[in-house]
């Protein structure tokens, strides 16, 4: 599927984005990923650590002229990585709707699920996407892309 059949299956509705906006969500990134690494349960770092990665789908789809419905908001952000990173990236997209669930669980059902070490994996992973994302901005959209770099901006593709 491609995000104009999302959209025609009422999945996704236009959005213009702004620059502003743009560099608001790579704030709450960069705080996000600050927090994580605070003295703070396993749990809390994961959740952290998601809703860093979430902002990142989030500006990929913003960037690309969308914004998800109400229902499945999440989901669908996620689900949009490979439709608009390329089909490489589907097993980032698994990956990160497994967080998705894993971070539900620790919200709304139960403490103790995630471990240091998964909270430790999504940050990483979080530090590769952020990278990956404003480099796709910045060759798809410079427009939208903040004038700050990131900090391994000069790394090769």
């Amino acid at each position: 599927m491609t995000l104009q059949q999302w959209m025609a299956n009422g999945w996704l509705r236009p959005h213009q984005p702004s620059p502003q906006e743009i560099a608001g969500l790579f704030s709450i990134v960069e705080r996000d990923i600050a927090d994580a690494a605070g003295d703070i349960s396993a749990d809390w770092q994961f959740g952290i650590a998601y809703n860093a990665a979430l902002k990142l789908c989030t500006i990929l789809l913003h960037a690309s002229g969308y914004r998800p419905e109400k229902t499945l908001q999440h989901y669908r952000a996620i689900s949009a990585l490979p439709l608009i990173l390329g089909e490489q990236r589907k097993n980032d997209a698994a990956y990160l709707d497994t967080c998705r669930i894993k971070r539900n669980t620790v919200e709304y059902d139960m403490a103790g699920a995630a471990t240091s070490q998964d909270a430790t994996e999504l940050v990483e992973f979080v530090r590769e996407l952020q990278r990956d994302v404003f480099l796709w901005l910045k060759d798809n959209h410079p427009d939208l892309c903040p004038q700050s770099e990131t900090p391994d901006e000069n790394t090769e593709r």
